[in-house]
């Protein structure tokens, strides 16, 4: 009698079970061979049919499973997956983490950060900086015969330290996965098929590193935090094509200007100018923007700028109340050339005309600041007159044609010039800009907003500058203000021709952020063809 209540725990237990199975198992399809006692038309009879959830339940699985990998091999490289290495003086911490982009950050506390476009793939390396050890870079300025070697020092730190990266990325992704995968399945099999999916999926992100990798990203980092006030970590236009044309001396050189960098405690170097390029700000569309002056005049002592180009639109209405805007031009710190926007009325010119140390352009005339011989037009529309209509687009080719006859008559009646009599073509609009294609090496232009460069097919490049004024006080009223941009532009003193460019970007009104980037054109890369010296 005593084992009766036990039965009748059991059997209550066993129905509740029965009464609590899924839906997807209740409907499970039988067994192809049916049971004695079932019927033909029970056998028959499919209640899978009944349940649309029945079916995709193995895609289900594959997703949680896939969720599961990529959760626990992202958690597994967080916790695990860096390793602390020194790489030349400097003690330094590289780890690899899931990013939609890829590439390369060095992290250089607390002077900002490098970014490099070294591959494409779902991994980014990151490189934090933690301290430069005092023994070693010391021993680099006692003995600066030292840093003959230090590029091969480099190099075989970094190779040591990305195998130990790489193996120990592998095992922080199976571990996270492996360990996710029974904390959320409980049975072995599924934890190591998600270690086995997450070993996977590492390896062909390495694959996809390798294949797309590119060491010669260093040429073209970006810049932000302080180190963006400090465009010598990655030296002058000439040395950059010279010095740096393999990875292991360009890293090199990397790791001893950030040695210099720290000796300098919190003074940051001053730029060095390279005695052969000189160095043009092209700036456009201030739109009656103040802070447009601060900005310029600073660039203009960090540059050491020789010739400042507005390519218009510094005013908004053209209005004779807004000339005094125009007063600070004279005291900027270098020449400054200027050419006649769409928002830039006759008032404006014949004003700035006037100011000590400005050039106007217009007409296609040619002038001569610092060396370089500019010619330019003014836009042929001045729209805050809304009395009338807006010539549109043809208008502006009309310009342009102009502009690039008068650039051919120089150089048909300059006998002495040799190559072209002009430098640099500007104006406002590149709809006008475009026709000068073939007349000059280098056009400049503005008025979109944003920045573009294109080598137009008959050889010259136009390079379109954005807002200087963040597009003026009117982004005030919008809710993300716009992105204040310049670019610095290295020019050979003797050929006058574009070597490499940096362009500046800085948070709009109220943002406190900086971005520089350096470029070069692709004849100046190594291992180039040298160009024709026409047009």
């Amino acid at each position: 009698m005593a084992r009766e209540p036990l039965r009748l725990v059991r059997a209550t237990a066993q129905r509740a079970r029965t009464a609590a199975v899924s839906p997807i198992r209740r409907f499970r399809r039988p067994s192809q061979t049916p049971s004695p006692a079932a019927s033909p038309d029970a056998a028959a009879f499919d209640p899978s049919a009944l349940n649309p959830t029945a079916r995709p339940r193995p895609l289900v699985r594959a997703a949680g499973l896939a969720a599961v990998t990529v959760l626990g091999a992202w958690i597994g490289l967080l916790v695990v997956g860096s390793v602390h290495i020194s790489v030349g003086p400097m003690d330094t911490r590289m780890a690899l983490r899931p990013s939609l982009t890829g590439g390369t950050k060095i992290n250089v506390a607390p002077l900002g950060a490098l970014e490099l476009d070294s591959h494409h793939a779902p991994l980014r390396l990151d490189v934090d900086v933690d301290r430069l050890d005092p023994i070693r870079s010391q021993a680099l300025v006692d003995h600066p015969e030292r840093l003959s070697g230090l590029q091969d020092e480099v190099a075989s730190d970094v190779t040591r330290g990305t195998l130990g990266l790489a193996f120990r990325s592998c095992v922080a992704v199976v571990f996270g996965a492996t360990a996710l995968g029974l904390a959320v399945y409980g049975r072995p099999r599924r934890a190591l098929a998600a270690g086995g999916l997450a070993l996977t999926l590492l390896t062909a992100s390495g694959g996809a590193v390798y294949a797309t990798w590119n060491p010669n990203s260093v040429l073209e980092p970006r810049y932000s935090g302080l180190l963006s006030s400090a465009p010598s970590v990655v030296g002058n236009a000439r040395s950059i094509v010279s010095d740096f044309d393999v990875y292991q001396r360009e890293l090199a050189r990397l790791v001893t200007n950030v040695t210099q960098l720290y000796e300098a405690t919190s003074t940051l170097p001053a730029y060095q100018p390279d005695p052969t390029t000189m160095r043009v700000l092209h700036i456009s569309d201030v739109h009656l923007n103040p802070a447009a002056w601060h900005i310029v005049e600073s660039l203009v002592r960090q540059y050491k700028i020789s010739v400042i180009i507005d390519t218009g639109d510094t005013m908004d209405h053209g209005t004779a109340a807004e000339n005094g805007f125009l007063d600070p031009v004279s005291d900027l710190g270098a020449p400054y050339v200027w050419v006649r926007g769409n928002h830039d009325s006759a008032s404006t010119q014949r004003y700035l005309a006037q100011r000590k140390g400005a050039h106007v352009v217009d007409h296609g005339e040619v002038i001569n600041v610092a060396g370089l011989r500019i010619a330019g037009i003014g836009d042929p529309q001045f729209t805050p007159d809304r009395s009338s209509a807006a010539a549109g687009d043809a208008a502006e080719h009309s310009a342009g044609r102009r502009l690039a006859e008068a650039i051919r008559d120089r150089k048909a009646t300059d006998r002495k010039a040799t190559g072209a009599p002009v430098d640099i073509a500007l104006a406002h609009n590149p709809i006008a800009a475009r026709e000068t294609d073939g007349t000059v090496p280098l056009a400049l232009t503005g008025h979109v907003h944003h920045r573009r460069t294109e080598v137009l097919p008959g050889g010259t490049r136009l390079m379109t500058e954005g807002s200087t004024g963040g597009s003026g006080l009117r982004a005030v009223d919008d809710g993300t203000p716009d992105t204040v941009q310049a670019s610095v532009l290295y020019l050979d003193r003797d050929t006058r021709r574009l070597q490499a460019w940096d362009e500046i970007d800085l948070g709009g009104l109220g943002l406190a952020k900086a971005e520089v980037s350096r470029h070069l054109p692709a004849e100046n890369r190594p291992g180039a063809t040298p160009t024709p010296t026409t047009p």
